[in-house]
């Protein structure tokens, strides 16, 4: 698996792999590993991926990532189907928030690591510094002395090369092939044992159905086989027969005459089966212990569109197929949890790990002609002996040293403790512990105090004792007092009084904000 903070490089080095292995001729500067149109739109990577690609006489199977923290149950649920991982690390950066997350999940699955330093053409480089901040890091997170003995490269994915030493010559990706043939270990196979997979991710085929993707654990898997699929508890889901064994070889999907343990296959023919379910064989009585997944700390509540505009857009408009589309969500979104909300009809209330993945969720809804209404995002709390817990969130803030103050400033008032401050170069790094409720609509007000320097990531810490109320809103909203279509003039007027979020001869009715 590739692992890293959001945009320090992960999908621009497997295309560079894919390119140098010969397994896709990569003509433009286009990534193409992120194959969905909102990755495309957004520049990150949303969903795990996986392909493979032939090196000399061997086969490297390669899982890219996301690096926001939002979707970080997608990587917890690839470490499973992997033997080792590649850290990639911005060379000026240096680790982030979402680089402690996936290295200690790594570290906690047993797997061996290969450090790569990324962007080395760039002149701010500080890659000393970084390599040890990365073994500080390693020791932090109580590393084994094998994992501790990793391997550094030096690389370059954009002008795709990777080397050993700074010094050597800076061509091609041989170097980071050969380390991870030599220092990742092959798959262990035991010769004569039945078929078993435990369902990583879903994808669905016009012709073939649902398509469960993993890795097999043990046995091998031919089309016309029939197998069962079992839940986390060992309960049966459904039995049928392998319709086809799919596997990928750069970006083409390929028809396999066998799957055997080690690969990483799609296999058609389970309509009922989803992500942490494992396919096993006939005689298989128990199930393939799943990865735990990090609770959702947020929740928002979804439900039909009720306004005087309702049906006017979309062509998706009842309760029964907003409840069917968010409960597909779950067969392929490990982190999402749904449920009816309390009181409140025909509502559902939707738990995830942060506004981007709930904001990605709504978008790809809207696009499906879902029309609906959502609550404002809060947190998720809960009780442990009689005492209320609330989430909190280790925070990194990159800014200018003139906004330091004001942004520490702005951080207090949320509740939040300073736990690191460092300074280079006329930017200071700011790393809080922050209740998750106070980070709710705090990036674009982050982002007008700074004039748009600021950079902020957070990771989920875990649960601590309520800190107590916060300020709330100083701010107030602009309601329309009648229905019709908004003018130019009116909007020009008001302009000076609030930040505008519709436009001119947009349709209003009266009470909307």
């Amino acid at each position: 698996a590739i692992i890293a903070h959001v945009d320090h490089g992960k999908t621009s080095l497997v295309d560079q792999l894919l390119k140098q292995s010969g397994s896709i001729k990569l003509e433009s500067n286009e990534r193409v590993m992120d194959s969905n149109q909102l990755e495309k739109e957004r520049g990150i990577t949303i969903l795990a991926k996986c392909t493979s690609l032939q090196w000399g006489d061997h086969q490297l199977n390669i899982v890219d990532t996301p690096g926001h923290g939002d979707f970080g149950g997608e990587v917890e649920r690839v470490l499973g189907m992997v033997d080792g991982v590649v850290l990639l690390v911005d060379a000026t950066e240096g680790p982030m928030a979402q680089t402690k997350f996936v290295l200690s999940k790594a570290l906690k699955a047993g797997l061996k690591p290969v450090v790569v330093l990324n962007k080395m053409d760039r002149n701010t480089i500080r890659s000393d510094e970084v390599e040890n901040e990365i073994f500080d890091l390693f020791a932090a997170l109580e590393a084994s002395d094998a994992q501790l003995d990793y391997p550094t490269l030096y690389a370059s994915a954009r002008e795709g090369w990777a080397i050993r030493g700074k010094t050597d010559e800076r061509k091609g990706m041989n170097a980071l092939f050969d380390t991870i043939i030599s220092y990742v270990p092959p798959p262990t196979i035991v010769p004569g044992r039945p078929f078993t997979m435990l369902a990583t991710t879903l994808e669905s085929d016009p012709f073939l159905g649902r398509i469960v993707t993993g890795k097999v654990y043990s046995g091998t898997v031919k089309a016309g086989m029939p197998l069962k699929v079992l839940d986390r508890e060992g309960k049966m889901v459904e039995e049928g027969k392998v319709i086809k064994v799919l596997g990928r070889r750069g970006m083409d999907k390929v028809v396999l005459e066998e799957g055997t343990a080690g690969d990483i296959v799609g296999i058609a023919g389970f309509g009922k089966s989803f992500v942490t379910n494992s396919l096993v064989a006939p005689d298989i009585t128990e199930a393939i212990p799943a990865q735990p997944i990090d609770p959702p700390v947020l929740a928002m509540t979804f439900s039909v569109n009720t306004s005087p505009l309702a049906g006017k857009e979309g062509s998706q408009v009842t309760s029964t197929k907003l409840k069917a589309r968010l409960y597909k969500e779950l067969e392929s979104n490990v982190s999402m949890t749904v449920e009816p909300a309390r009181g409140q009809g025909e509502a559902f209330e939707v738990k995830g790990r942060g506004e981007l993945q709930m904001g990605i969720l709504i978008e790809n809804m809207r696009r499906e002609g879902f029309e609906m209404s959502v609550s404002q995002p809060r947190v998720v709390f809960k009780k442990e002996d009689r005492e209320l817990m609330e989430p909190i969130e280790e925070v990194t803030i990159d800014v200018d040293q003139e906004f330091s103050g004001g942004v520490m400033q702005k951080m207090m008032k949320r509740k939040a403790d300073i736990i690191d401050m460092k300074q280079s170069a006329g930017k200071s790094r700011l790393v809080f512990r922050c209740p998750s409720r106070g980070l709710i609509g705090f990036r674009a007000e982050l982002i007008n105090d700074t004039r748009g320097t600021a950079v902020l990531n957070h990771l989920f810490s875990g649960y601590e004792p309520y800190k107590g109320q916060m300020e709330g809103l100083s701010k107030g909203a602009i309601v329309s007092l009648e229905s019709g279509l908004a003018t130019a003039y009116a909007l020009e007027t008001l302009q000076d009084r609030g930040v505008m979020f519709i436009a001119p001869q947009t349709k209003v009715y009266q009470g909307m904000v």
